[in-house]
């Protein structure tokens, strides 16, 4: 019986320009809307995002930093 390749522990995070932004946001939007699954690249790592899935936004404030976080989530099976 053939072992299910189990996946290490990943954060990545890149810096993208506004306009390369937009595209992205553009794109996921699109395939959202469209119930689609969603494949982006990130620092070299390629994801796939599902049609269905959890959604939320996060606020942090730390002192005089603020961050914005849009977080989707599922359960690769």
């Amino acid at each position: 019986m053939a072992q299910k390749k189990t996946k290490s522990k990943l954060d990545v995070e890149k810096k993208y320009t506004i306009m390369q932004t937009v595209a992205k946001l553009r794109r996921l939007a699109d395939s959202l809307e469209q119930g689609k699954a969603f494949r982006i690249q990130i620092a070299g790592e390629r994801v796939y995002i599902p049609a269905k899935i959890d959604f939320n936004i996060e606020h942090e404030r730390e002192g005089k930093n603020e961050e914005v976080e849009f977080q989707f989530k599922w359960l690769n099976e």
